[in-house]
């Protein structure tokens, strides 16, 4: 594939003529945002904002041999499906800049809102110092996104992967705040120590059905599967959720969990079966349902 799309970029001098090209070969791959993705690529490769990268194709710069050597071999890895994400290292969620890579998910713009409902809660908690849980944290976007947000609040990030838990401490220390640590452990017996003390929970738990694969290359071939699939129904992982979140939370506690747009009405239930007050499902910004939210 490389030599094919190295022949694609034969004769190319401007930075104008690099994005057409780039983004043709992304387009025919099957690339969801073509031109987006470009655009970010060229801009990982020569090491500038993607702003200034568009204000070259307009002006029409010169584009050297050696960035376009760099941006073919990206551009052949990003048209093979691989996440930009993976290439580029890094994913924005919210304000935060996270490192991201091979065994771990890669937070997606959906959760941002998610996030939103966990420091809401977080921020409406009757205390001072309020403790927050995120249970499967992976990369760390939700525990690190009511860290910052939340000064006041004390976060507990919890991670089963050893390779997920790699880009967690990497996150934490990256993002630079002092009131997150990080728990390696399983999310169904976590912090018995916390019981009854934690004022939110949150979760974004592998809720795939193991019957129904991604359809998205970026998905079906570089998340964990442990980040992914959970269980027949997909929710073996919301269940063990919701019993930690009972026993962790104080009386009138949040839970947030993330969740298909199909799974709404099937979470509301398995909460209520639990003994959960006021479930209720949220819509993202795209209109589906998200997350639902319940009270200890």
């Amino acid at each position: 594939m490389s030599d094919a799309i190295a022949a694609a970029f034969a004769g190319v001098t401007t930075v104008d003529a690099a994005l057409g090209v780039a983004s043709t070969v992304l387009r025919e791959a099957g690339v969801p945002s073509p031109d987006v993705d470009a655009e970010l690529l060229l801009a990982h490769v020569t090491g500038v904002p993607r702003g200034v990268v568009r204000v070259r194709a307009v002006t029409s710069a010169p584009v050297s041999e050696d960035e376009k050597e760099a941006l073919v071999a990206v551009i052949a890895r990003r048209a093979s499906r691989e996440p930009l994400q993976h290439i580029t290292g890094v994913a924005w969620f919210r304000q935060l800049e996270l490192h991201v890579g091979p065994g771990v998910f890669v937070p997606r713009p959906e959760t941002e809102g998610v996030a939103q409902l966990a420091v809401d809660a977080l921020r409406a908690a009757p205390t001072a110092a309020p403790v927050a849980v995120d249970l499967g944290t992976g990369s760390g976007a939700l525990a690190l996104a009511m860290a910052s947000e939340v000064p006041t609040a004390t976060v507990v990030a919890v991670e089963l992967s050893p390779a997920a838990a790699v880009w967690t401490r990497r996150n934490i220390s990256a993002v630079g705040v002092d009131n997150v640590r990080l728990v390696e452990a399983d999310l169904t017996d976590a912090l018995p120590e916390l019981d009854g003390t934690v004022s939110v929970v949150v979760s974004n738990p592998p809720y795939v059905p193991v019957g129904m694969v991604p359809r998205d290359p970026e998905v079906r071939l570089h998340d964990p599967d442990l980040a992914l699939y959970g269980g027949g129904d997909g929710l073996d992982l919301v269940r063990a959720v919701s019993r930690t979140a009972l026993r962790l939370l104080v009386p009138g506690g949040a839970l947030v969990i993330e969740h298909g747009e199909r799974q709404g009405g099937a979470i509301r239930d398995l909460l209520s079966a639990d003994g959960w007050r006021a479930p209720a499902t949220h819509p993202d910004l795209t209109g589906r349902d998200r997350a639902t939210t319940a009270v200890r």
